[in-house]
């Protein structure tokens, strides 16, 4: 029978019609646009049908917060306002979405990090938000430059996890995310990561969907737990909540909704697969020596192979798009010939060495860099330089950079 119900086709009090998403990812014709990663996530919004976004400036993502303030001054936001701090955003976008509103929002390094408490709770109480995450320095002394370590932190909070590598990733996975988190055997936030300012702040040419079609509205019935239900797990922290009883049903049952989130991450495995066609990207991964990364350190990693290639080494790469759900089996075969796994991070700590070493047999082929963090760019250079020592080559050394 057909859904008579369906708004597909029909137009929203802005003129833009509710369109299939697979059809206007896919089929609908793009026009190219030169913008920076800012003003691509606002045309990206444009076209979310989105019901509530809430922001709080810290930078690099202060810009993007403003453009959508701009949407909703045009009438393509719902709602919109400024929460007091970073943790009222992540809080009063979890009371969004326990009504049942499409919600966004946009944080970066300290920021994140405040609000970090949120994250967990949101994975546990089901709420689809979608956040964007321009990465930035978290230590101290102060940086407002790119660096990845903030998504060390998000990895287990049980939120799904993307990295953009370039603005139009960052375009297509937003709408595209929606369409994932909001999947009733999902049904979880996405922190859709990219690096600050190298995404953010840079132009590119991004291809765009028309600007008169948009998402279906979100549909909070299709939701595995009722909205603002008190009866029922998880909402029913509110009352009597299953942390003040000290008996085995009350840890059984938190315990198992726990193992219900991480199991809701990896039914998304299908979905995230499907709609960014592919966990990974690879590249020649018959060659010897790979360099597997995400975000714009696979950017960096591409002109270095451009490099080696120039000298006659051949190298292939590994691009992660989606580290929750992480894409094991698809790393394991696609490093099965490495003799050497380069794996270039801007961070200290080498996070994303860490996942792989866990993922892969004879992880000694790992090599974890180079790392650079604090906000310093990755010259190409570097990487060259690091897989031409593992080759036991000769190369220029670059003081003060990389591990």
């Amino acid at each position: 029978m057909a859904d008579t119900h369906s708004v597909i086709g029909t137009k929203n009090k802005k003129g833009q019609t509710f369109t299939d998403t697979w059809t206007m990812m896919h089929d609908a014709p793009r026009t190219p646009s030169f913008f920076t990663g800012s003003e691509v996530i606002k045309e990206a919004l444009r076209r979310a049908s989105c019901d509530v976004m809430i922001a709080y400036p810290i930078t690099p993502q202060s810009e993007a917060a403003a453009l959508i303030g701009e949407l909703f001054a045009e009438g393509y936001i719902g709602d919109y306002f400024r929460g007091e701090s970073e943790f009222a955003v992540m809080s009063q976008c979890a009371g969004a979405a326990f009504g049942g509103a499409r919600v966004f929002t946009t944080t970066a390094g300290p920021g994140t990090m405040r609000a970090m408490e949120n994250f967990p709770m949101w994975s546990g109480a089901r709420l689809p938000i979608q956040m964007i995450v321009t990465c930035r320095g978290i230590n101290s002394p102060l940086s407002i430059q790119p660096d990845t370590l903030e998504i060390a932190y998000l990895l287990n909070t049980g939120m799904l996890v993307w990295h953009a590598e370039t603005a139009q990733d960052f375009f297509d996975w937003i709408l595209k995310g929606f369409m994932v988190s909001e999947e009733p055997d999902v049904h979880l936030p996405l922190a859709l990561c990219c690096d600050g300012f190298f995404v953010t702040h840079t132009k590119d040419v991004v291809n765009l969907t028309p600007a008169d079609m948009c998402l279906p509205p979100y549909d909070p019935y299709r939701s595995p737990v009722p909205c603002m239900d008190m009866e029922c797990p998880p909402v029913r922290m509110m009352r009597d909540p299953f942390v003040m009883k000290s008996n085995y049903i009350s840890y059984a049952t938190h315990a198992s909704w726990q193992q219900e989130v991480w199991a809701a991450v990896e039914r998304s495995r299908k979905h995230t697969i499907k709609w960014i066609n592919g966990l990974i990207e690879t590249e020649n991964t018959d060659a010897e020596v790979l360099i597997v990364s995400s975000g714009t350190a696979v950017s960096q990693g591409r002109e270095a192979i451009r490099l080696l290639e120039d000298e006659g080494i051949r190298c292939g790469l590994v691009k992660i798009k989606a580290l929750r759900p992480w894409p094991g089996e698809e790393i394991r075969e696609a490093t099965k010939n490495a003799k050497h796994i380069i794996v270039p991070e801007f961070n200290v700590t080498g996070w994303l060495a860490k996942e792989i070493k866990a993922t892969i047999p004879n992880s000694e082929r790992v090599n974890a860099g180079p790392h650079v963090c604090g906000g310093m760019t990755m010259p190409p250079e570097i990487i060259v330089s690091e897989i031409k020592n593992l080759l036991g080559m000769r190369s220029m050394s670059m003081a003060g950079r990389g591990s």
